[in-house]
């Protein structure tokens, strides 16, 4: 039988967000997907109709917080299997690093074209 390992520390601070935001996109996935596929087929999504959208407060605090928890979900869980394979020392701190940096230039450029496009 494998061995099963995690580096995960069950019920641990970065075990709880994995799961909160994996509960929270899931919910947010089923809403954009109904919202751009149901309510709005995809030919008929346009750019203007996306920045009419991404005026509504609500609607651009989702998307912000979808962009929030998909990255570091993401990140978390890319950065987690890689210490499961073995990753130490000081290439684990410069992976965290590198995966912290491209973290928050994504979140600041996301949320920066989230602002633009809602015109604030």
């Amino acid at each position: 039988m494998a061995e099963r390992y995690s580096s995960f520390a069950p019920g641990g601070t970065a075990w709880l967000l994995q799961r909160v935001t994996a509960a929270f996109l899931v919910i947010v996935l089923a809403f954009h997907f109904f919202l751009l596929h149901f309510v709005n087929h995809a030919a008929d999504v346009t750019f203007a109709g996306t920045q009419a959208r991404m005026e509504n407060v609500g609607y651009f605090l989702t998307m912000v917080l979808f962009l929030i928890a998909g990255t570091f979900h993401g990140v978390n869980g890319v950065y987690n299997a890689l210490v499961n394979q073995g990753l130490a020392g000081t290439q684990k701190k410069v992976v965290l690093a590198v995966l912290v940096i491209a973290s928050v230039a994504l979140i600041a450029q996301g949320t920066y074209v989230a602002v633009e496009m809602a015109g604030w």
